[in-house]
């Protein structure tokens, strides 16, 4: 006889090292952002100087900064939801699998096209995020 209810949440504890990769990324985005900082700080003075809004124009220089300060905070975003899911997962289990090879993808082409940049750091997480958790980890042991 089948039951129509849910199973009951597992009761473990994921343990702390498989919950590494969304402070990984969270810390690297917050590096990233804080390089943008120091490396940047004339383009960043003429986006407040121009008034914000449609302070891009057409400055290359100036938009390459916003793409990268805008990437860093994209990076965080995404660190903080697999961090949430990390930490939730044994109440609700998230396949993230497919994330993780679409941030490889994002992640090797990026190391491709500039080999001597931070890509490098998103490399861990990225792989991990790939990799099935083992029975073990998924027994909490």
């Amino acid at each position: 006889m089948t039951s129509l209810t849910s199973p009951a949440p597992r009761s473990t504890v994921i343990p702390l090292r498989n919950r590494w990769k969304g402070q990984w990324m969270l810390a690297v985005a917050v590096l990233h952002t804080l390089y943008a900082a120091v490396v940047f700080p004339t383009q960043l003075q003429e986006i407040v100087r121009r008034g914000v809004f449609n302070s891009v124009q057409k400055d290359p220089a100036v938009g390459a900064v916003v793409w990268f300060v805008l990437f860093g905070v994209l990076f965080a975003l995404l660190g903080w939801a697999i961090l949430l899911a990390e930490r939730n997962a044994a109440l609700a289990p998230v396949p993230l699998r497919g994330l993780g090879a679409g941030l490889l993808a994002l992640t090797v082409l990026g190391i491709v096209l500039m080999p001597s940049s931070g890509f490098w750091l998103a490399l861990p997480p990225a792989l991990a995020l790939c990799w099935p958790q083992s029975a073990e980890g998924e027994k909490g042991g």
